[in-house]
């Protein structure tokens, strides 16, 4: 199995919201083999606090323009890990430093990488 288009429009939409916010890492992977819950994951991170809360505030606004809602929202009060589950994707949004020290690339990477839009750009400093 594989993830949905409409996971995959979902990847697209809040991969493009992180990259309008000046995310770095901006990467996503298939996991629907590996987890029956979900289809993709997107992983984004940021360099301080407040920028998190903007890559956040800025996905669940393109995701809600396209019909979107997400099930659940963690961690948004510390602004160090964001997680939002749409139930087809799981974003999670991350301080530079749990990105490093979390390592999620590493834990999925078996699963394979899903191709961004050529207008999704990594920001790095």
């Amino acid at each position: 199995m594989t993830a949905t288009e409409h996971a995959l429009e979902l990847v697209h939409a809040a991969a493009r919201a992180a990259s309008d916010k000046l995310a770095q890492q901006i990467i996503a992977f298939d996991v629907s083999e590996q987890l029956a819950i979900t289809d993709a994951f997107v992983l984004a991170s940021a360099t301080n606090d407040r920028q998190v809360k903007a890559i956040v505030e800025g996905i669940e606004d393109a995701l809600r323009e396209i019909g979107a809602k997400p099930i659940r929202r963690e961690g948004e009060r510390d602004g160090r890990w964001v997680l939002i589950d749409y139930g087809d994707v799981v974003v999670h949004v991350q301080h530079e430093e749990e990105r490093t020290f979390y390592s999620l690339e590493r834990l999925w990477r078996d699963c394979p990488a899903i191709a961004l839009p050529d207008d999704v750009t990594s920001h790095e400093r």
